[in-house]
């Protein structure tokens, strides 16, 4: 008995090991997600400042714990002429139905700060159950007992 169907998955062939490590390395330079800042966060990591691209109606509405509002709408050369270089900023917005978190990433590598932007933004973060913070204050995840992750 033969196949008589056509591969879909093999159509295109699976890039050379170096070469699909090389990609995935760059993909993990360029995102992180929910679980790896909720960590961070959780250990008090001084490196990274987590940025909600939203408006600041919708970071009241509900943010991740620590984060600072900062819309992509008013990401300035003069506003982000005041942030420290040394850091890592991890932008995020609603979800991947939504590009302000990208907007943002590009605003603030444009001004040369160093940024990775948030799989899934808060969409994910509540799907992976992280802890919600509302109203102005910035709130934190230090010492947070951390969600367990199945990967």
């Amino acid at each position: 008995m033969t196949n008589e169907h056509q591969s879909a998955v093999l159509e295109f062939p699976p890039a050379k090991p170096a070469t699909m490590a090389a990609a995935m390395y760059d993909k993990l330079c360029y995102h992180t997600d929910a679980w790896d800042v909720a960590q961070d966060l959780a250990n008090g990591i001084a490196g990274i400042v987590v940025i909600d691209t939203r408006s600041f109606e919708h970071y009241c509405a509900g943010h991740i714990p620590g984060a600072i509002s900062l819309p992509h709408k008013e990401m300035t050369p003069e506003r982000l002429a005041g942030l420290d270089n040394t850091l890592v900023y991890i932008t995020y917005c609603d979800g991947i139905g939504c590009n302000g978190s990208t907007k943002g990433a590009w605003k603030l590598a444009s001004a040369g700060l160093q940024v990775k932007e948030l799989l899934g933004g808060l969409d994910f973060w509540r799907r992976d159950q992280h802890l919600i913070e509302t109203g102005e204050q910035q709130g934190s995840l230090i010492n947070a007992e951390p969600v367990a992750c199945g990967c």
